[in-house]
């Protein structure tokens, strides 16, 4: 199902929903086009656009695995960050045990290309939503399907929408603990985590299975503030596990891990003591995949523990200049609509002229308008109307969904490939 579900995505149409791709492309597939492996400064791709890094991106890729490998972690990235089936796919094969996804319709979508295991990290008591999922579960006994829960009320509407929609299989949900007072979702103590594990339990629809949260969220985080609540999220699951709780599991899931923290998460999942069953010890970071030039560059672990490694980023967004006003002034055609800025501006780091590519000297990005980004240049700046301007991107979650169809170039700028998303 997986690779039909794929191989119907190169025989969509090329046309006006994707932008940057080459005009006279209209009409092939995007197999064909792929197949053409056009170039893509020469090959008729027009400005803005986005292009992933062939060769970066199978570096993370193969990062992540040996780092969660060598701690002993299941994998399961956020499928968030992409919404990208192709990617996906090779982050299985990369050996992530299934995909981390946040709403309903991120579920719907992984589904339709076949992911067979999915972790929601969110609480879910959409009645549609839940008899959607009692009717994926029934239908598929291969399916593994985990959710949060963190609300007494939250079980109770779930209980109500899989009995009406009369579910045979119960969804499995683990109690998610808050990262503190003022955090995100969460029951916020541990006496409400038992509280809403003894609803579970009262719940013929659902299944206890194990504990869950989010470090990312522990307020004025540090490293010892971030281990410390990581000891908290185990000692519940050995408490929970002596009493009986997590009885008849074939395993217990102990859940964390964004992208900013996932070396604290390796560190303290390793002290986890011997429980009843097995655990499975599941990370869920995502933005890894694609990485970035702003605030993942500065947050990633792999900055505290250089010996495992570097993620690459791998997303750079080509725009031209149409304007220069002034000396200390240039406009480039991309803005708002196409490049992440809720965390960071783009950074200006090369120009393409002719052919020859150089840094991008005394340029910087000063704002964004919606078709628009403002350049300040100074006197080191080579800068004319007609020149490419790379930039690179903060925030691979809000870079991502600004495009349906993204090409994926060698260092040559051959395109190799196209990905899909689906926002």
């Amino acid at each position: 199902m997986v690779l039909d579900a794929l191989a119907r995505l190169t025989e969509e149409r090329v046309d006006h929903r994707f932008k940057g791709l080459p005009p006279d492309a209209g009409g092939l597939t995007v197999g064909e086009l792929a197949a053409q492996r056009r170039n893509l400064f020469t090959g008729g791709f027009t400005t803005p656009v986005l292009a992933l890094s062939a060769e970066r991106l199978e570096h993370n890729l193969r990062l992540m695995e040996t780092y969660a490998a060598r701690h002993g972690l299941a994998f399961a990235p956020h499928g968030k960050t992409s919404m990208a089936p192709q990617l996906f796919r090779r982050q299985i094969e990369h050996g992530a045990w299934g995909i981390t996804l946040a709403v309903p319709h991120q579920v719907r979508v992984a589904r339709a290309f076949g992911i067979q295991r999915i972790f929601l990290a969110n609480e879910l008591v959409d009645a549609a939503a839940l008899r959607w999922i009692a009717a994926e579960l029934d239908a598929d006994p291969g399916f593994r399907f985990i959710c949060y829960v963190d609300s007494v009320r939250g079980v109770e509407l779930m209980e109500a929408a899989l009995t009406e929609a009369g579910a045979s299989r119960p969804v499995d949900v683990v109690v998610e603990l808050a990262a503190g007072e003022g955090a995100r979702t969460g029951a916020r103590t541990e006496d409400a985590c038992a509280a809403v594990a003894d609803a579970v339990a009262g719940a013929r629809g659902l299944r206890l299975a194990g504990v869950a949260g989010y470090e990312g969220e522990v307020p004025r985080a540090d490293p010892e503030r971030v281990h410390a609540w990581l000891r908290r999220l185990v000692a519940l699951a050995a408490d929970f596990d002596k009493a009986g709780r997590f009885a008849g599991l074939d395993e217990i899931v102990l859940s964390a891990g964004g992208s900013a923290w996932f070396d604290a998460v390796a560190d303290v999942f390793a002290e986890v003591p011997e429980l009843s069953s097995p655990v499975l010890k599941l990370l869920r970071s995502g933005a890894y995949v694609s990485h970035d030039d702003g605030h993942y560059r500065e947050l990633t672990p792999f900055n505290r523990v250089p010996e495992e490694g570097a993620l690459e980023p791998a997303f750079r967004l080509w725009t031209q200049v149409v304007s220069r006003p002034s000396d200390e002034q240039a406009f480039t055609n991309a803005g708002k609509r196409d490049a992440a800025y809720d965390l960071d501006l783009p950074f200006a780091q090369v120009v393409r002229r002719n052919g020859n590519e150089r840094p991008a000297t005394g340029i910087s990005v000063t704002g964004l308008s919606d078709q628009h980004a403002w350049l300040r240049t100074t006197g080191e700046a080579d800068l004319e109307v007609g020149d490419w301007v790379g930039l690179g991107l903060s925030h691979p979650c809000t870079s991502f969904d600004k495009w349906e169809l993204i090409p994926l170039a060698e260092a040559d700028g051959t395109v190799v490939d196209y990905i899909r998303t689906f926002f």
